[in-house]
């Protein structure tokens, strides 16, 4: 068959095909187009998810005649006097109007302010185009219906109306984030209005999108490295979701969807952040737009950065900055929370406890039988020597009062508090100015003995100890080939192993700073992450993982009794350890319970 030139309407369709992939897509090349002519008021109204009805007006400058001729014709734009080099709009290839009229019944008016007269242009399926004089407030008014009719096959791929209009909900809560001082409105039959009103500051329109909760657990970002900046705001480890629909990226105003960007956002959070949960964020990239590329899809969610590796180190840099300033706080929604679980529910009147006074630190435990503390389980770092500082479990806790040091009420130098007592065997109870503060001692230990390893690495290959006889622990052959391929990376840990045969490991040092742990435990669970990464992955590009399960076994266990300066100290060493407020697996080591909210509980507020 020999070589012919398709015609215009089959191209456009083709086209359609990138640029048009959903309902969602011509809501957001619509929007583009409005905001490029300076428009403050954008209105979307849908109907059916999109595909029976879209309509965007706005007030921006509108179009001339002979312009609203041209817009519908492909490869014909007013946005790039500059080339490609240098692109400032966020719409510029010219392919939109004409890819949406290919599929739909496209109408198009528009008005410039001060003219007398505005025009209208059709195209049904392709075919049409001549504009014609038509009444019309200034600005523009695209409306779109029935979508892919003239491709129905298009239409089997298309989701069912909710996910539609979740999807356009989506696209405008992303263009109101990226330009708060535009008035946005979306309305329809198939949803409820919503309205962004214009503000002057970001957060506030984040607040609108995202809720008011966002902004009270909210931390600033504002970083500079070469020619790139980032700002933005970043939610505290601790509010967190399910899923990574609260993380919005933009570059130099436009909505992007960059794996790159969200790759670099999960690394920043990596050891905050459970497995499964996802960080808040509002990440605004600003950087000369001759150093990335828009161009590189029909739909312009993607870019390329000329140094990927700059843009990437300073969202990391940035957000693990901010999070050791300020990320340590624990997210108000634990004490909503604790709120909620501690209401009466049905009558049901919890078991009432004794304490014999309040006057210092007490412990509330599960049972009577004494627990004699093991070395594994002591923490390091709380005074010297480490044997002088623990009690022995078979004797009564002591009173702040006869402890030396940590005599004093609750002071704003302390902001954790002072302590009060030990509940349940694992709850440090502190109390604070303005409330009271409840702590997971297990969780809180886990991450000084974490941000402890973390430091020491940085200054080359561990101290460790050596057994006094090697610990022999059984294991899959798999594990023990893996184990043995990464013991040269392992010493560096501290942590001396070499196979023992078939199906075993031999492990001569252990991790000093670690004090006596579970060998067989961490042994096995470092099997099970290496056997995660896969045998490619070095383990030195995972040194903070294996650390923050080293600083697992190596904590103060759940149902270890503390004594009062024991107490004292693990919370005086949260306040000087940047991310004390997550654990390694990223849940709260503690949540804060102020005075308004326990007088709430008793209806004193």
């Amino acid at each position: 068959m020999a070589v012919q030139q398709l015609p215009d309407t089959l191209i456009n369709q083709i086209a359609a095909g990138e640029v048009v992939e959903r309902p969602a897509s011509v809501v957001k090349e619509l929007v583009e187009n409005a905001l490029d002519a300076g428009a403050e008021r954008i209105e979307i109204a849908t109907a059916g998810g999109g595909k029976s009805l879209i309509r965007v007006i706005d007030d921006g400058s509108g179009m001339p005649v002979e312009d609203l001729e041209l817009a519908v014709r492909r490869h014909c734009t007013s946005k790039l006097a500059s080339g490609l080099h240098d692109i400032r709009t966020l719409g510029f290839r010219g392919e939109a109007l004409p890819s949406i009229g290919s599929v739909s019944k496209l109408r198009i008016v528009s008005r410039q302010p001060g003219s007398e007269n505005g025009h209208e242009v059709r195209l049904e399926g392709g075919t049409g185009g001549s504009p014609r004089p038509a009444p019309a407030n200034p600005g523009t008014m695209v409306e779109v219906r029935d979508l892919f009719f003239a491709t129905p096959a298009r239409l089997k791929f298309l989701k069912g109306e909710r996910a539609e209009s979740g999807a356009i909900t989506d696209v405008v809560r992303r263009m109101a984030i990226a330009f708060p001082h535009v008035r946005f409105v979306l309305s329809g039959p198939d949803r409820m209005t919503s309205e962004y009103s214009a503000v002057g500051e970001p957060l506030d329109r984040i607040s609108q999108v995202l809720g008011r909760e966002f902004a009270d657990n909210a931390i600033e970002i504002d970083a500079v490295r070469e020619d790139v900046r980032l700002t933005g705001h970043i939610g505290v480890p601790t509010y967190n979701r399910a899923n990574s629909l609260s993380q919005y990226a933009f570059v130099n105003g436009r909505p992007v969807q960059d794996k790159q960007i969200m790759s670099a956002l999960r690394a920043a959070y990596s050891d905050r952040i459970p497995r499964g949960r996802f960080p808040v964020a509002v990440l605004k990239i600003e950087i000369d737009p001759a150093l990335v590329d828009v161009n590189v899809h029909p739909a312009k969610a993607d870019v390329r950065f000329r140094d990927p590796g700059l843009v990437r180190g300073l969202i990391i840099g940035a957000i693990r900055q901010a999070l050791e300033r300020e990320g340590d706080r624990a997210a108000t929604t634990g004490s909503s929370g604790m709120l909620a679980a501690l209401r009466p529910q049905g009558g049901f009147a919890a078991p009432r406890r004794e304490f014999d006074s309040m006057e210092g630190p007490v412990n509330w435990t599960r049972e009577t039988s004494p627990h004699r503390p093991t070395q594994s389980e002591v923490p390091f770092g709380f005074a010297e020597p480490i044997q002088a500082v623990f009690a022995d479990a078979e004797q009564p806790s002591a009173r702040i009062g006869e402890t030396p040091g940590i005599t004093e009420a609750p002071s704003p130098s302390h902001p954790l508090g002072a302590p009060r007592a030990q509940v349940l065997e694992n709850y440090i109870i502190s109390q604070t100015e303005d409330g009271l503060v409840i702590v997971d001692q297990h969780a809180a230990h886990e991450r000084l003995v974490f941000e402890k390893l973390k430091g020491a690495m940085a200054g080359g290959r561990l101290p460790s100890q050596l057994l006094l006889l090697p610990e022999i622990v059984d294991l899959p052959e798999e594990d023990c080939d893996r184990l043995a391929d990464k013991a040269a990376d392992l010493e560096q840990l501290g942590l001396g192993l070499e196979r023992f045969g078939p199906g075993a490991i031999a492990v001569r040092e252990t991790p000093a700073l670690l004090g006596e742990i579970d060998v067989p435990g961490l042994i096995r669970d470092l099997a099970d992450e290496i056997a995660e990464w896969g045998d490619t992955t070095a383990l030195r590009d995972r040194l903070e993982s294996v650390a923050s399960t080293m600083a697992c076994h190596g904590s103060v266990r759940s149902g270890r009794l503390l004594k009062p300066e024991e107490m004292n100290a693990l919370l005086r060493q949260m306040e000087a350890t940047p991310g004390s407020g997550q654990c390694n697996h990223g849940r709260p080591t503690y949540v804060t319970l102020s005075l308004h909210d326990i007088e709430r509980l008793f209806a004193r507020r």
